[in-house]
């Protein structure tokens, strides 16, 4: 079988990366953050401890050199040469990433190099825009989400895990308006694409998730004679993947 492109794509904290970087493995497949990214950018906008504004943040983005290698068994990030794969992780440069997102300029330069990335296939990418903007004809689009509660939890013991104080409640309300955010933004805003399977994850173990990811790609992919089914997915399949996964 040909190696495909798939797109992940969902709210913050619906768990997409920790899904993607698993699903890669049983694949065997590239695993491209692209949060990350923008978290990368963002990252050095805050660094520099001036006022945050489209200009600078566009200097930053025009100069920067961003790096993702796959060493030891994870993806890491490199920002001018050095390793900054914690240092993204912090609710600090989550909020400003957001902000970063909002930037055309940014957006066009990172979706350049993500496009260039997945041409050789055999790639999952996740984000906010990637099955409705990135990657449009990706050749399966999953749409992660989970309640807000849910979310509000997943990142708290994340970040408690990391050793960071975290208030449940706090972290409800900023995912709400990271929402609101993401989903109203001008550019490329937070959507589920038409033909993209939603996967509600709420109660749902990271085991399962992936598993449930993996039977969808077999069953649209893999007929029981081993071809390809090619084109934009059916319909009718979807509801069979669906009804054979729950």
């Amino acid at each position: 079988m040909n190696k495909k492109i798939i797109a992940v794509d969902g709210p913050a904290g619906a768990g997409k990366s920790t899904v993607s970087k698993l699903v890669a493995q049983k694949l065997n497949y590239t695993y491209i953050d692209t949060g990350a990214m923008y978290r990368a950018v963002a990252l050095k906008v805050i660094g520099l401890n001036k006022p945050v504004t489209e200009e600078l943040i566009v200097d930053v983005a025009r100069d920067i050199d961003i790096d993702l290698r796959y060493e030891d068994g994870i993806t890491k990030v490199f920002v001018d040469g050095e390793e900054v794969t914690g240092k993204i992780r912090t609710p600090e440069v989550s909020k400003a990433a957001s902000d970063v997102a909002k930037s055309g300029f940014v957006r066009e330069r990172l979706t350049e190099l993500q496009r260039k990335m997945a041409t050789r296939g055999g790639v999952i990418m996740d984000g906010r825009d990637i099955g409705t903007h990135v990657l449009p004809n990706a050749d399966l689009k999953i749409y992660l989400t989970a309640s807000v509660e849910e979310r509000a939890k997943r990142r708290c013991d994340e970040l408690k895990a990391k050793g960071f104080e975290a208030n449940i409640e706090d972290i409800a309300k900023d995912i709400q308006a990271r929402d609101k955010q993401d989903m109203e933004r001008e550019i490329a805003p937070l959507k589920q694409a038409e033909d993209a399977i939603l996967l509600d994850t709420t109660g749902m173990s990271i085991d399962e998730v992936v598993n449930a990811i993996l039977k969808f790609y077999s069953k649209i992919f893999e007929t029981s004679t081993g071809e390809v089914v090619g084109g934009m997915i059916a319909d009718a399949i979807l509801d069979t993947v669906t009804r054979a996964v729950f």
